[in-house]
This record gives structure tokens, sequence and C-alpha cells, in this order.
């Protein structure tokens, strides 16, 4: 397992921010850069179960580790979701159960810098480095208030980028 870290400063408030990640209708926004339909049903609530799914309604089966409001978010994934069953060998197996998500804010000069530690397997490593980009520019743009397009649009022409919409 290794730990990739992903950071960007964002013109809002960590209220703003914190609202913009977990809030249902920027969540499935801003996590479109990792498959289309992406969406998450939980209740947000330390300890819960969360299933983060995409537009078949497949996906992760992980639990909240923490939720510390406009701070700190912790995931635990455990397992997959396919076809209505949760499987937690599969997670063993592929050797990433138990590996986790963290989402830390912090103030910076007015601004709110958002980290992402994330532990990935060797396998998913590149895969995930490359969607992470497009994720927070979205929610970047969700959280400040530009139109999402242009940002990526701006940000591919001066970056030779191509979005994913794989996950």
């Amino acid at each position: 397992m290794e730990r990739h870290q992903f950071k960007t400063m964002i013109n809002a408030s960590r209220e703003k921010v914190w609202q913009t990640l977990w809030n249902d209708e920027t969540y499935r926004q801003w996590t479109s850069a990792f498959a289309k339909g992406s969406r998450a049903e939980t209740d947000w609530k330390t300890g819960s179960k969360v299933l983060f799914l995409d537009g078949k309604n497949r996906g992760m089966v992980s639990m909240i580790a923490e939720n510390t409001p406009n701070e700190v978010m912790s995931f635990r994934h455990l397992g997959i979701l396919k076809h209505g069953v949760e499987n937690l060998d599969e997670g063993r197996r592929k050797g990433w159960s138990g590996a986790i998500e963290n989402y830390t804010l912090k103030n910076v000069d007015g601004q709110t810098e958002l980290t992402i530690d994330q532990d990935v397997t060797e396998e998913d490593g590149e895969h995930f480095s490359s969607m992470w980009p497009e994720a927070l520019q979205r929610l970047k743009a969700l959280a400040e208030g530009t139109p999402i397009n242009e940002l990526i649009a701006e940000n591919h022409a001066t970056q030779g980028n191509t979005p994913n919409q794989k996950w």
C-alpha cells in the first residue's frame, strides 16, 4: 500500500469547502471526474457505513472513521459493492481492505488548504493520480463559484490534460 497526497488551495471558507465536499448535489459534480453518476449513500456520521457508487450501482463499501466538521473526514475502505451485493473479501484479496482516505481542511491566509491522503495499491496508484487533479479542479470551481467547464477547459489548454471519466 502506498500513501498518495493531493493538495489544493481554495478561495473559500472551510465551511464552504466542507459543504461542497459532502453535499449530495455538489459531491456528485466533483466526483464525476472518477466515474459518471458518482454518488455516496451514507448519513456522514462517524462509524457509519458509506457506499461510494457509480452510475451503475457499483462501487466501494467503506466506513466513516472520523467526521470532525470543517476539519477532517476520514474513510476506511472495506470492500466492493457489485450487483447490490457487498463483498468485503474482495478488498482483502486485492490488498486494499483497511485503506484510509483522509480529507483535511486548514485555513491558510484567508483561503482553505484541502489535503487528501489516500492509501492505494501500487496497481491503482497511477489510476487515482491521473483522476485527482480534475476532481480537485471541479471541487475548487464549485466552492469558489466558478463555472466548472470554464476552469477545466482553461486547465486542459494550459496543461494538456485529458479528462478521465473511468473509475
